[in-house]
């Protein structure tokens, strides 16, 4: 079905699967580890998402905020530090959008830091997808053959045929049973402790701002010119739009939220070219926080692992395919450094050495000359 500016089919379902190998595993956590209402979780991020599908109209990966969430669910944080650290992080991008810092930030982004950037998320990707496909390699295996077999499938979408695969696997391993439990479940009314906001972002609050400005925003926006050179969108429109949802999410119980290059990949690839897909991906989810909240976390602990995996691996290798229009030697020198620092260390570190290196370089050159 098409509605003008949406497409509504299932290569657009199809497509709004390929950023679960993010939010699957990081949902488990949140919700075992840290006690999250499951319904405020999904139903606050389905809305997001039907939100974002909306005001873009195209596919716009929706994730937790991976530094918040990866220090919350190992230090076991309660339910109060994060809804107030994302507040307090909403507040923050709000602020960034009343100045002019991004704009200054992107004008002076050479195109092999950005590559560079982007080639360390296909990297990140490839790893994480390997410590999942390794769960169950023969599974893996068939997974990447359906991928390579539907991936330009419009009638039969590679991640459609990998959906059906998991629920047949999870039924024949007779883990269906028992595990669903329909009811109907609203999401919990929260509050803010400006305490905890102070608390949560010494803690990751402010380390999460380089890793959501290069991955989130540059990364993003550059992605989205690669893939829709007809329809860009600024920096400041996606700051101002995370600004807001992370004011408004936490106090109905909504975790912090950001975009992701390697999520708006992942939908690209898998079949999503307009905002229908957001929209789709909502619907689902607001369905499962309001219905199936009570059995969510043992439907989501059962998932075929290694059929994220393999969906890690094709979107990874789509995004360092992207790295293939850096030519010159030293650009190609500045983007695999840039990539190399970000993977070892962080995305920001990556980040201001391989723009330091690019101008040192260029203001060599204008020197010899």
């Amino acid at each position: 079905m098409f509605i003008k500016g949406f497409e509504f089919s299932l290569r657009e379902l199809a497509g709004s699967m390929g950023d679960l190998g993010t939010l699957l595993p990081l949902s488990i956590g949140l919700i075992m580890v840290n006690g999250l209402d499951p319904a405020g979780f999904l139903v606050i991020f389905g809305i997001v998402n039907i939100f974002l599908g909306l005001i873009y109209k195209l596919p716009m990966p929706l994730q937790p905020k991976k530094a918040v969430a990866t220090v919350a669910i190992a230090q076991g944080w309660a339910p109060s530090l994060i809804y107030s650290t994302g507040f307090g992080l909403g507040i923050l991008w709000i602020a960034l959008y009343f100045t002019n810092l991004i704009q200054v930030i992107v004008r002076y982004t050479p195109k092999a830091v950005t590559r560079g950037i982007i080639l360390a998320i296909g990297f990140s990707l490839f790893l994480t997808g390997f410590e999942y496909f390794r769960t169950d390699i023969f599974i893996g295996i068939l997974s990447i053959l359906i991928i390579i077999i539907f991936r330009k499938s419009s009638k039969f979408p590679a991640a459609i045929a990998l959906m059906i695969m998991a629920i047949f696997l999870m039924a024949l391993n007779d883990e269906l049973r028992g595990i669903i439990e329909i009811g109907f479940t609203l999401p919990p009314l929260t509050t803010i402790s400006f305490t905890d906001l102070y608390r949560g972002m010494l803690l990751v609050g402010f380390a999460q701002v380089p890793l959501t400005l290069t991955n989130a925003v540059i990364a993003v926006t550059a992605l989205i010119k690669e893939y829709f050179p007809e329809k860009p969108i600024s920096e400041k429109k996606i700051l101002i739009n995370t600004g807001i949802i992370n004011i408004v999410a936490p106090f109905f119980g909504g975790f912090p939220m950001c975009h992701g290059a390697g999520g708006l990949a992942g939908q690209y690839n898998f079949g999503a070219r307009t905002g229908g897909a957001n929209i789709m991906e909502g619907a689902i989810e607001i369905n499962l926080g309001l219905f199936l909240s009570k059995s969510i976390l043992n439907l989501f602990s059962v998932f075929p692992m290694s059929i994220l995996g393999a969906m890690l691996f094709y979107v990874s290798y789509e995004l360092v395919k992207l790295a293939q229009d850096i030519k010159s030697r030293h650009e190609i020198v500045i983007m695999l450094i840039t990539a190399v620092i970000s993977v070892i260390s962080n995305m920001a570190i990556g980040f201001t050495v391989g723009i330091i290196i690019f101008y040192l370089f260029k203001n060599l050159k204008a020197q010899s000359n």
